[in-house]
């Protein structure tokens, strides 16, 4: 949505293809990182952004037991916002639609889903879908897959993946929420499990993580038995673990960590997660999605304005431009999840580490896992220009 909204601006015809009927549905990513409202403040949409019904946490922390750490401080940053926001991924997502939808270049086809590629003399020139009934061939000068970590395209396009060991899983799911509640943490570390909330005003979406492979046995044991881990992990929750009565509440995202070895084809290229799936540690990933857009969007809108492909030197830039932030980030959570998160799974009582106290202590080096989190490694700007001159109309 965000680089087809850029190219839009910029001019170039687009059309995004979205296989639901619309976008309203439990993401893994609410999170609009500082850099993030960077973006809309770049476009001249922030004021209006900021307008949806969102959430702002200045600092985030993760509680040990009954010890709670502060770990990044985002008021430290010199962003125009200096808080993580949290928003629904569905209303971003309508914000984009609506503001691309101004452009007359910009195409939105929903309940089309993009079943193969069409490739001519070793070239992609366009893609296969199916809309209703109906099967249909859509031709352009380059098509970009941009449906995330089991991306069919990247697959029709027959792209080496490269893959890490993630020693995780998550259980995803949802409980009421009251007044009395704690705030928002980045993460609860206590009896041997980690437990994640993102705060939705009248509910928790609660992310319970797993060792890798062990959705099986916890399904065995009941849903019972997952409800007292889960009242163990977060107290406040022993009174509702009852809504969840049955299993279908509880969603497996099985996490992993790869990276394509190219990204790119002859008129064909991926992005986000599509290029490089992410750990959820730090809730980084959607970050990492729009930074490639913004970057994307920035190296191939002059060859696209004039109608032509973008040849492969182009788009070798985007790789190049995002492949140091995108390999650095995942080594960062590949740290964590088998250096700090992997130990604390194993049902033994730890302290926290030498560093998460240090970052408590010390408010000034809060400010390092807030741009780290926060704005990420290279963040992107704003270089396309808009056409219509319609900004934030």
């Amino acid at each position: 949505m965000m680089v087809g909204f850029l190219l839009a601006r910029a001019g170039v015809d687009v059309i995004v293809l979205e296989k639901h009927a619309d976008f309203f549905r439990d993401f893994r990513g609410d999170t609009i990182h500082p850099s993030t409202f960077e973006l809309m403040h770049e476009l001249g949409m922030l004021d209006e952004f900021l307008k949806i019904p969102h959430q702002q946490i200045p600092e985030i922390g993760v509680r040990f037991d009954e010890r709670f750490l502060r770990i990044a401080d985002f008021t430290r940053l010199s962003t125009t916002v200096h808080a993580l926001g949290l928003m629904p991924q569905w209303d971003f997502l309508n914000f984009i639609q609506k503001k691309a939808a101004a452009y007359p270049g910009f195409h939105l086809m929903m309940e089309t889903t993009v079943t193969d590629l069409l490739e001519e003399n070793g070239k992609i020139i366009g893609v296969k879908v199916t809309t209703g009934n109906s099967v249909e061939e859509i031709r352009a000068n380059l098509v970009i897959a941009a449906d995330g970590r089991s991306s069919i395209l990247r697959e029709k396009a027959g792209m080496k993946i490269i893959s890490y060991g993630v020693p995780i899983d998550v259980l995803w799911f949802r409980l009421s929420k009251t007044s009395t509640d704690h705030g928002q943490t980045l993460g609860y570390f206590r009896n041997g499990s980690l437990t994640v909330l993102l705060d939705r005003n009248d509910y928790w979406q609660c992310g319970f993580v797993i060792a890798k492979g062990g959705f099986a046995e916890i399904k065995q044991k009941g849903l019972r038995s997952f409800g007292e881990r889960i009242s163990e992990a977060v107290p406040f929750f022993k009174d509702r673990v009852e809504e969840l009565k049955d299993w279908e509440q509880v969603k497996l995202l099985t996490v992993m960590v790869d990276h394509l070895e190219k990204w790119y084809r002859d008129g064909f290229l991926c992005i986000g997660d599509a290029a490089h799936a992410m750990s959820p540690v730090g809730g980084v990933g959607i970050n990492l999605a729009l930074q490639d857009a913004v970057a994307t969007a920035n190296i191939i809108w002059k060859p696209l304005k004039e109608n032509r492909s973008v040849d492969l030197s182009t788009l070798q830039k985007v790789q190049k431009r995002r492949q140091f932030p995108t390999r650095m980030t995942q080594r960062l959570q590949l740290g964590l999840q088998n250096g700090v998160i992997k130990a604390r799974l194993s049902g033994k009582k730890l302290k926290p580490p030498l560093l998460m106290i240090a970052l408590n202590k010390f408010r000034w080096l809060r400010g390092i896992p807030a741009k780290l989190i926060g704005v990420g490694i290279r963040p992107e700007h704003i270089k396309t220009p808009d056409v219509e001159n319609i900004q934030s109309k």
